[in-house]
């Protein structure tokens, strides 16, 4: 008799009896037995015919300390799901084979691969969810591997980073030139010189969008950087990792950062329209008192629009990140990449950077060489 599974293990729980007498008896005894399991299993209050689209609506609004970036795009994924084919089976009855066959109509009909492995992760993180609040009665997809990862994280060449710094340089000379001739262009002068403290701090530190967005005047102690606070669907909260990090800048971006705030209090200063005393703490700002801080939406197309005119609109913020890490992991500093990328083990790095790591096979390729020599 199947009793379920266990609800530690997973495994299905089976209990064999013996009945002594006849036929008659034996049947009573399964009667027994079948309503026996059936309370067990309602005791956990499962519903196993509830239909895809249920069960993700009760996921979603169940608590899970998500932060809102998370939010929002399991609300989208659920939405998608729902209006699928897929959402109107039975929770139970979505095995990897019943879902591998829902990918490859998906595929055939032009969803993206990052679209297909969120929607994945979405019906899998839900039904596990499900399994553990006794809603099913089993994992339907337990055992089952995700689709393949994407293509290796694109990194920016060094050169090309370069040359976007030199185009954001040469910008702030522009507008400084254009202010001291018409003397009415403050505003874009203020823009470049944060589109190139951006940069800058982007190619130095690899912080993600979010955290960069966030970061205030007080965050920079000599040359020494705190990055405690991130951006989630534009609220400011913690980082994604949930833990503050302190990274040394180089000399070169940390007087970046001293002189280009001198200069934003010493125009707020002299700007009748401003109280110096309400000089706010944002580092990014199009306000020139920095009082509100710069959308992180915003922050990454003043980049987007830096490297388009630097002649390579193929490179965003995130791929600076991505810079830094290469570098690091190629020097053989996976653990220094680990700390200045945030992440919270050295196994994420190295299994997003693994192609980065330097070759240390030389010797054994020389000797091999020369057998055929």
């Amino acid at each position: 008799m199947a009793l379920g599974p266990d609800l530690v293990t997973g495994r299905s729980l089976v209990r064999s009896l013996t009945v002594r007498g006849g036929e008659e008896d034996a049947r009573a005894a399964l009667t027994r037995w079948a309503a026996t399991a059936a309370q067990v299993r309602a005791g956990r209050h499962s519903d196993p015919g509830i239909a895809v689209a249920d069960l993700l609506d009760r996921w979603l609004i169940a608590p899970h300390g998500w932060r809102p970036s998370t939010l929002a795009g399991y609300t989208s994924t659920v939405k998608a799901l729902s209006a699928d084919a897929l959402g109107t089976r039975r929770a139970a009855a979505v095995t990897p084979q019943v879902l591998r066959a829902g990918m490859r109509v998906w595929t055939t009909i032009g969803v993206g691969s990052a679209t297909i492995a969120s929607r994945v992760r979405c019906l899998r993180s839900a039904f596990t969810w499900a399994y553990r609040e006794g809603v099913l009665d089993a994992p339907p997809l337990r055992g089952m591997r995700g689709p393949a990862t994407g293509p290796t994280r694109l990194h920016a060449p060094v050169e090309t980073v370069r040359r976007i710094l030199e185009r954001a340089t040469a910008e702030v000379e522009a507008a400084r030139a254009a202010s001291r001739t018409a003397g009415s262009a403050e505003a874009e002068v203020h823009r470049a010189e944060q589109v190139l403290l951006l940069a800058r701090l982007a190619a130095d530190t690899g912080a993600r969008r979010g955290e960069l967005a966030a970061l205030q005047f007080g965050d920079l102690d000599g040359e020494v950087l705190t990055i405690s606070r991130g951006t989630s669907n534009e609220i400011v909260g913690p980082t994604k990792s949930g833990r503050s990090r302190r990274l040394t800048l180089g000399a070169g971006a940390a007087d970046l950062w001293r002189t280009s705030v001198a200069a934003w209090r010493d125009r707020a200063t002299h700007d009748t329209e401003t109280n110096p005393a309400a000089f706010g703490p944002w580092l990014f700002s199009t306000r020139p008192d920095h009082t509100v801080r710069l959308s992180t939406s915003c922050l990454g197309r003043w980049f987007i629009d830096l490297a388009a005119r630097a002649g390579h609109p193929d490179v965003t913020l995130h791929r600076l990140r991505h810079t830094v890490a290469t570098v690091l992991v190629g020097q053989g500093d996976l653990l220094q990449a680990q700390h200045r990328l945030g992440h919270r083990d050295a196994s994420t790095t190295l299994r997003i950077y693994s192609h980065a790591l330097p070759l240390t096979d030389a010797d054994a390729a020389a000797a091999i060489d020369r057998l055929y020599r």
